[in-house]
């Protein structure tokens, strides 16, 4: 159950930071944020600061109040910003109105969300450069700080020696037939004058050093004999702040190439029938892998906030109705046209578009049910002390 508690703080963070976004460019151009909440309703409680004192949301027209709720809603699942105006089917026409302003700062307005999250993900991979991280220790940048060298699996081929013999991939290669590699090279050496003689590995596991006999066999992947594996060097790569900026950039730009690629193969996939990729994955599934990552400590942990940040982001920015990439796409449209949409064919289209994508969330749920259930039930159970 703990990993769902750490998942629903991490969602809560990256979704906060978005809607601080809106919130921030909203004010920023004069326009009324109604009510930020933390979760989403129905509301636990709600205040307010009206005649310049903090009082308690009554059940009178909130639209009333001049100022921002600041509310604590039931479902703990990040939150949001009511920003007056902004729905298609709101009508206010004052100066404090979302679609009142011009074009350019209602686009900024919208883009905001997404700009705090690329930034809290570059933020968190500066962070992460400067604790330190485990990297593979190729074309490492001049000046970089290495500790704790080692060996590691890599990658490892289905039913051939390696994995017949039990190794896996991130066991720490400790000796090979008694012999400590200094480096993957030399290791891949040392198992390459052995041909397919049988030999011992000793390797570390989690803390645990552990010792198996590995049988050789001729592979015609590489055309000769080996155990199908791969290792890497690895080790703790640490840079100075100035160092760790550039490269918080740099992962910051590459896992949005990568995400964005990513999305581009799957679009692809549904347009020719293929159906979803395994590796795509639904809240369940992402609360299930929060869990595991956050046993392996604090810094694989805010590396998977920083790309599922990065993930919430390019989703965000879809050109997708009910998105806020589908709310530019319709304000670039109305700029093209010198003339706004309908505001209820908006508002139809929006809803259209959200109850499509709660329709598509629960069909990945349901498929996360059938993988990760067994683990669900196992933390039930723990729970309940069953």
């Amino acid at each position: 159950m703990s990993h769902v508690i750490i998942f629903l703080i991490v969602l809560s963070v990256l979704v906060l930071i978005h809607e601080v976004g809106h919130f921030v460019a909203a004010r920023f151009f004069k326009v009324k944020a109604e009510e930020f909440g933390y979760g989403f309703p129905p509301r636990i409680i709600g205040i307010v600061k009206d005649a310049g004192k903090w009082k308690k949301v009554s059940g009178k027209d909130e639209t009333s109040y001049k100022n921002t709720i600041w509310s604590i809603n039931w479902l703990p699942m990040g939150g949001f910003v009511r920003i007056k105006g902004e729905n298609a089917d709101d009508e206010h026409n004052d100066a404090d109105s979302f679609h009142t302003k011009p074009i350019w700062q209602r686009i900024i307005i919208l883009a905001a969300g997404v700009t705090m999250n690329w930034l809290l993900a570059f933020v968190l991979f500066v962070t992460i450069f400067s604790l330190g991280a485990p990297a593979i220790l190729e074309d490492i940048p001049a000046g970089a700080k290495i500790e704790d060298r080692s060996i590691r699996i890599t990658n490892i081929l289905v039913n051939k020696p390696a994995a017949v013999a039990g190794l896996e991939v991130g066991d720490r290669i400790l000796t090979i037939d008694g012999q400590a590699p200094d480096n993957y090279q030399q290791a891949i050496d040392f198992i390459g004058a052995k041909g397919e003689e049988a030999f011992d590995v000793t390797y570390d596991r989690n803390g645990e050093q552990k010792t198996v006999k590995v049988e050789p066999q001729f592979l015609e992947e590489i055309g000769k004999p080996g155990i199908g594996v791969a290792m890497s060097d690895v080790g703790i790569v640490r840079f100075a702040w100035y160092q760790a900026i550039w490269q918080g950039g740099v992962a910051t730009y590459g896992y949005t190439k990568a995400i964005i690629m990513a999305f581009g193969g799957m679009v692809k996939d549904l347009v020719l029938l293929k159906g979803f990729e395994e590796d795509v994955a639904g809240p369940i599934g992402i609360a299930v892998m929060t869990g595991q990552i956050a046993k392996q400590g604090i810094v694989p942990l805010l590396q998977f906030a920083a790309i599922l940040s990065i993930n919430l982001a390019v989703i965000n920015f879809l050109p997708i109705p009910a998105l806020d990439g589908g709310r530019v796409l319709f304000l670039i449209i109305e700029k093209i046209r010198k003339k706004a949409m309908a505001r209820k064919l908006e508002a139809s289209i929006h809803q259209i578009a959200f109850i499509s994508l709660i329709i598509l969330i629960l069909l990945v749920t349901i498929r996360d049910l059938g993988k990760y259930g067994g683990v669900i039930i196992g933390g039930i159970k723990n729970l309940i002390g069953i």
